[in-house]
């Protein structure tokens, strides 16, 4: 079903000179929107600069050809104090705060007859939750938008003292929020691209869309990196690795902030999205992390994105940390931001941040209290969906009362100004080309790219007997159900475009398949029931409508080749304020899955949603699954390509899929052994008493087509804390069809002074190859790659072995290889692999022949007598199943154990034998279990071992 909701609007009278007062009487008068927005006649507009505070002659900040700071403090020093305070508020645009859509004569006598900070999504469409996009003329089409928003601002430039231009902001994290814009998948969907060229694209066409429509700030990227897949704002993460969300953080920003046609602002500053229990709402408090995790995690995007991309805006996030809140911490907003980062744009206040160190925080006893917390901590605006006044007047009474010095205020409104400056508001403060915006905005062109993001967002999950791709020759009927299958509304969500057209899944089969070919469909059923979300506690019964409508699908199904499910999520399940207590697919869904699957029919299983969820009983028993996350307007055209071959996935995990929420916190990157528990035999006589492992891991992804790695090399193997190593490997695409591969990139400090992650990301590339083709892939490993946050809270690259692993997911590791960090003007004392040796084994006697039993020399050998034994650790997640041992020589009574220890030291013996001294490797088999170490204890007699293979 299409989702055009564009309506006709009349044409128009020529613009006029007055302001116009037509918000009351839109039916009868009309305006006529020329190719080019027209200035009139006032005396202000002079060649090559503006006559901004109406004195009659150039004066510094006036000057385009002035210094950027000199601009600023001309500007700065000439500002009474009611000009310095409206600066640092934001006048939420119409029909939120703001009741006009154009000015109007009581404009003259509002607060913002002195100006105004900024003004936030005016005119576009946005209305509230659960509200259809607003029908006010001035939304659509691009320059009619562009041109009451010129109307906008020749208020604050003509009847303003000193004619400072607003800053209009907007949100933008899937193109720019309009009633039409160019429509990209939601930041999750746009992640799972790991494509750095197509994301800076989407950050160019975002921020050029929003200039163009007259937006000059955009609310993007987000900055959050993901930890809890219950989190309602799971969607709008890149994922969950740190390096990740900041690669694609900087592409985006820098993309969005070309020839500064925005500023790009950044959120949620900082913490934001690990809240205890992923609640939300009111509850987005108390996030559950250590001091050295906010740093690993979560601060590291911001920094790279900062000194990357130089973000010229930071949104101060709701919650606290340590029982601080962001809004009203100097440490955060100043000593970190501005002095560690170097941050120089200005800092906006999430919707009611302020207003929460009173009214939830309780760290602030009113209103004026929170306003000098946060103005002292070093907020710049306040931007909420209340009355300026409500900031304002208790600001200039602090002001007056001496509590925040004129110094402070003018540090915070030198910021906003700088940001002002830089985006060009006081050189070309009006959208001219109003033609342009129509032909740009929405444009084939970027449409294209659009649906470039949606195609490479999507990844193949599951794909059992290449049930896919659909032979489009031999497929005469297709049954199509689910909630999501002729659904567009995912698309039109807050935060982007409003009104596009959606192709729907449905809609992308039936342009799909052959004419004559047969599709069915029906819903099957709902998202949720009527029961849901309690409906995940115990079970209801199916009601008759319930049951007639899945019989429906069921039916279909029998009569078809092959069965379409598209199941999942939407703005009911997910999205702000809709954390989960499951992540199990809501309502009926899973029924309906099941009644299909049970026809024998071949069944596809598409997923629609904005978080990963816990498909058990789908990843076992139905043949293929594709994740489209929020796939973007173009979405359904993305998918049919995908399910017909016309398209090969190529899209790869940057979440984690726990196989239930009992084992969340599950993530990546994760500690050592962190995230296994127990045994790992099943049953009345096993030793699990968990489930472990995830369903789907970080990186993980097929494709329709075979890839091979080889020939890693590290260039130099040795080095120095401030060189950095480049990795190459090869990779061929082995299969007969052309496909993407994403390659990455992961190293692990082998032995350091606090525990590290056990694979920290460190590269990636999204490479295509045709049938037969090799590529070369070349990471650079730069020196930040490698730090850690010592125990001292210093940054440091420490000396030593660290691991290098290239591969098709952070567990499908395909090639190994180390290099070695020394400390400058130091020899090396033994080679990375003989050190690794050293530390791998741990003898209970003759420890320094212990590591011959690893030099793959059969004439060299470690000896022990009865009770003594030999140790060797064990990589991460390792679950052992046997093991080859060389024996050289033995006396008559000699017997072995081997054992394995699962944790908390205790080993644990899983095979006994007599010793048989071949001198060859022989394997010995035993039940595997999850181990951090297997031993070799010699309980009889005496021998000695030549070699050994794990």
């Amino acid at each position: 079903m299409k989702k055009n909701r564009l309506a006709a609007i009349a044409s128009c009278i020529v613009l006029s000179g007055a302001f116009c007062t037509l918000a009351q009487n839109k039916t009868q008068q009309e305006i006529r929107i020329p190719d080019t927005y027209k200035l009139t006649n006032k005396s202000i507009y002079r060649n090559g600069w503006i006559d901004f505070n109406k004195n009659g002659k150039k004066d510094v900040y006036e000057d385009p050809t002035a210094p950027l700071d000199a601009r600023i403090e001309d500007l700065l020093s000439q500002m009474n104090v009611e000009e310095k305070t409206c600066q640092m508020v934001t006048l939420y645009g119409y029909k939120r705060v703001l009741k006009d859509d154009l000015p109007t004569p009581e404009w003259k006598n509002q607060l913002w007859k002195d100006g105004m900070g900024a003004i936030d999504e005016h005119l576009n469409g946005f209305q509230q939750w659960g509200l259809p996009p607003s029908d006010n003329p001035y939304v659509w089409p691009a320059s009619r938008h562009a041109w009451a928003l010129n109307e906008v601002q020749r208020f604050f430039i003509e009847e303003t003292r000193l004619g400072i231009p607003t800053d209009f902001t907007n949100e933008g994290i899937r193109g720019v929020e309009s009633y039409i814009a160019t429509n990209f998948p939601t930041q999750l969907g746009l992640g799972h691209t790991w494509n750095r060229d197509l994301i800076h694209k989407v950050g160019y066409i975002t921020g050029r869309e929003g200039r163009l429509l007259g937006y000059t700030n955009v609310y993007a990227p987000i900055l959050d990196v993901g930890r809890d897949q219950r989190w309602g704002r799971y969607e709008e993460v890149y994922g969950e690795s740190p390096y990740l969300v900041a690669e694609l953080g900087i592409q985006m920003a820098k993309g969005m902030q070309t020839d500064y046609q925005v500023a790009a602002t950044s959120k949620h500053y900082i913490a934001y999205s690990n809240n205890k229990g992923g609640r939300e709402g009111m509850a987005r408090v108390d996030p559950q992390m250590s001091p050295r995790e906010v740093e690993m995690i979560h601060v590291y995007p911001w920094k790279r994105v900062i000194k990357e991309a130089g973000i010229l805006g930071a949104m101060s996030a709701y919650n606290d940390y340590d029982g601080f809140p962001v809004q009203s911490s100097y440490y955060w907003l100043t000593t970190r931001l501005r002095g560690e980062f170097g941050f120089r744009g200005y800092v906006v206040s999430d919707s009611d941040a302020v207003e929460y160190l009173f009214s939830k925080h309780g760290t602030a006893a009113d209103m004026k209290e929170s306003v000098l917390q946060s103005v002292l901590a070093g907020l710049n605006i306040r931007c909420t969906f209340r009355s300026p006044d409500s900031y304002v007047l208790p600001l200039r009474e602090l002001i007056a009362e001496g509590a925040i010095p004129m110094s402070t205020i003018d540090d915070r409104v030198r910021d906003i100004l700088r940001v002002k400056f830089l985006v060009g508001l006081f050189d070309q403060p009006y959208q001219i080309d109003l033609k342009e915006a129509d032909k740009e905005v929405n444009s084939a062109e970027n449409q294209q790219i659009a649906l470039q993001a949606s195609k490479e967002s999507l990844v193949l999950l599951k794909n059992e007997n290449a049930v896919l791709p659909l032979d489009i020759n031999s497929v005469s009927k297709i049954s199509v159900c689910g909630p999501n299958a002729d659904e567009g509304a995912y698309a039109l969500t807050h935060y982007g475009p409003l009104a596009v057209e959606v192709t729907t899944v449905l809609e992308g089969i039936q342009k799909k398949v052959k004419p004559g070919t047969e599709v069915l469909f029906t819903k099957g059923c709902d998202l949720v029931d009527a029961n849901w979300p309690e409906s995940e506690l115990y079970r209801y019964p199916l009601t008759s409508e319930e049951q007639s409508e899945i019989d429906k699908a069921v039916e279909n199904a029998r009569k078809s080749d092959v069965a379409v499910v598209v199941l999942g999520g939407s703005s009911r399940t997910c999205g702000e304020n809709k954390s989960r207590s499951s992540l199990e697919l809501p309502g009926r869904q899973l029924d309906l899955l099941q009644a299909v699957a049970a026809t024998g029919k071949p069944v596809v299983l598409i997923l629609i949603n904005g978080r990963p969820l816990s498909i058990n009983w789908a990843d076992k028993y139905v043949p293929a699954i594709l994740e489209a996350w929020y796939p973007g307007s173009q979405g359904g055209t993305a998918i049919a390509d995908a399910l017909f071959g016309d398209y090969n996935p190529g899209g790869k995990l940057t979440v984690t899929f726990p196989k239930t929420v009992g084992q969340i916190p599950f993530n990546f990157p994760t500690k050592p052994n962190a995230q296994i528990d127990g045994g790992g035999n099943k049953g009345l006589n096993g030793n699990m008493s968990r489930v472990n492992g995830p369903l789907y891991p970080f990186g993980y992804g097929l494709s329709y087509t075979t890839f091979e790695y080889s020939d890693i090399s590290i260039q130099p193997s040795v080095v120095t804390h401030i060189q950095p190593v480049t990795v190459r490997c090869k990779v061929t695409n082995t299969g007969k069809r052309a496909g993407d591969e994403v390659v990455q990139l992961y190293v692990r400090d082998v032995i350091s002074s606090v525990t590290t992650y056990e694979k920290n990301l460190c590269g990636f590339d999204r490479i295509h190859l045709n049938p037969g083709e090799t590529k070369e892939v070349t990471f650079t490993i730069e020196p930040r790659d490698l730090q850690l946050l010592n125990s001292d809270n210093h940054w440091v690259v420490e000396p030593g072995d660290f691991k290098v692993m290239v591969g098709a997911s952070s567990e499908d590791i395909r090639l190994n290889d180390r290099f070695t960090v020394v400390e400058y003007g130091k020899e090396q004392a033994a080679s990375p692999a003989s050190a690794h040796q050293q530390r791998s084994v741990i003898a209970s006697s003759s420890q320094e022949t212990a590591a011959r039993v690893l030099d793959g020399n059969l004439s060299t050998a470690w000896k022990a007598n009865e009770g003594e034994y030999i140790t060797f650790a064990l990589e991460n997640n390792a679950s052992p199943n046997s093991i080859a041992i060389a024996w050289k020589e033995k006396s008559k009574d000699a017997k072995f154990e081997i054992q394995l220890s699962g944790g908390g030291g205790q080993f644990l013996t899983v095979y006994e034998g007599v010793v048989d001294a071949t001198n060859e490797l022989k394997t010995y088999r035993f039940k595997g279990t999850t181990a951090s170490d297997i031993r070799i204890v010699i309980t009889s007699g005496n021998a000695s071992i030549s070699e050994v293979k794990l």
